[in-house]
């Protein structure tokens, strides 16, 4: 009985490696490239489909499959799958979804026709194969007028920032330069103009003068009316210093920071007569100015009348040129009387009565000559410095 029944298991073993046999002998062997790795594969799949099915493989629509999945199983056969996978583009912040097998950016963008200029910025090389994040970045280039200073010239450029721009421009901003309308951080445009302001500070101290001013005192000796400097009036010295602000080397500001005097001013002082005398029917002049300066008119009744200081020049001084600044030639009239005005004070044409000079006609300026001073026209040196500087009365006619 033993010896039958390991007949039976004999039996039943030998048919079982039998069917084994013939199992394997009925299988197909394929050569399978799954995304760049190959492998030797022998299956009883029926196509393409069901093979891929047993290597555990899930196929989507977007993916590449040689040849299709309805391809029935054949002893020899070459497969080839490769997987797409889904990859962002964002051009400018837009961004598009393409599927794709390749994984070099370069390739990635001639499949989805998109071209990359010299002047686009790139986050990844052409060359360089796509990152885990799939997503390639673009920032197209366009021109930017670029101000610095007085130089002007377009540029290419993307949309970074206007520091990050000046920076790749080799352009360095010193203590007050500044970028006009923008900040740093601010993000340019293909409409943006770029305008550096190059600012510049410097300190300049100049000396001015002081002038004097005039002081009045009584005189019970002099004449009512008559006035005698007692003390010429000496102008003093002060220092200015001021902060110069120069915008692309033009002068914009100037700001004074501080004030030292370095010499004061001595005041003029002048005598004025209250001694009052008999009417005399003879008006009655100093004989030192009658003599060098005859009148040519006795005093008018009206006018606008003020007190100025007087000094004297002729038609020879130095740097003279004989002709006044409306066209008198005084060497060729040496008789007329003429005085040099401020016109803001006393207008060129009108007629002046000069206390001791006489009736005069304002015809003349000087560099000097500012405010409430005149300079009275005489013939000679002698009577110029004889003249010295006085203060008068005046009356302006018309």
């Amino acid at each position: 009985m033993k010896k039958v029944f390991l007949g039976i298991i004999s039996l039943a073993l030998f048919a079982s490696v039998i069917s084994f046999v013939l199992y394997q002998n009925t299988k197909k062997n394929v050569t399978l490239d799954a995304n760049g790795e190959t492998i030797k594969v022998s299956t009883h799949a029926k196509t393409v489909e069901q093979l891929l099915q047993e290597q555990n493989i899930d196929v989507t629509e977007h993916d590449k499959i040689s040849p299709s999945l309805n391809t029935a199983i054949v002893n020899g056969l070459a497969i080839t799958w490769e997987q797409v996978k889904e990859v962002t583009i964002s051009i400018d912040g837009n961004q598009s979804k393409v599927w794709t097998t390749e994984t070099h950016v370069k390739d990635i963008l001639e499949e989805a026709n998109i071209e990359v200029s010299e002047h686009d910025s790139l986050i990844q090389g052409l060359d360089t194969e796509i990152g885990e994040d799939n997503q390639i970045d673009i920032q197209r280039g366009f021109q930017v007028l670029l101000v610095d200073g007085v130089n002007k010239r377009e540029v290419w450029s993307t949309s970074t920032t206007v520091a990050n721009f000046l920076k790749h421009q080799g352009i360095q901003l010193k203590e007050y330069d500044r970028v006009e309308g923008y900040n740093l951080e601010d993000i340019l445009t293909p409409t943006s103009k770029v305008v550096v302001v190059r600012v510049e500070k410097v300190i300049d101290v100049v000396d001015d003068s002081l002038d004097f001013a005039i002081e009045k005192t009584q005189d019970a000796s002099l004449q009512e009316g008559k006035e005698q400097v007692v003390n010429a009036g000496e102008k003093g010295t002060i220092s200015r210093k001021y902060e110069i602000v120069k915008e692309n080397g033009q002068v914009v500001a100037r700001n004074l920071q501080s004030e030292t005097v370095l010499k004061e001013p001595k005041n003029l002082s002048v005598a004025v007569g209250t001694k009052t005398v008999e009417a005399s029917p003879v008006t009655s002049v100093e004989p030192s100015i009658s003599n060098q300066f005859p009148t040519t008119s006795e005093e008018p009744s009206e006018g606008n009348e003020f007190y100025v200081i007087a000094t004297a020049y002729t038609a020879y001084c130095t740097g003279c040129s004989g002709t006044t600044a409306t066209g008198i030639d005084l060497r060729s009239n040496p008789e007329l009387k003429v005085i040099a005005v401020d016109p803001s004070v006393i207008k060129l044409g009108s007629k002046v009565w000069v206390e001791g000079y006489g009736t005069a006609v304002a015809a003349d300026t000087g560099g000097a000559i500012k405010g409430n001073k005149i300079d009275l026209y005489v013939q000679s040196e002698t009577q110029a410095i004889n003249w010295g500087v006085k203060v008068v009365r005046i009356k302006v006619l018309s």
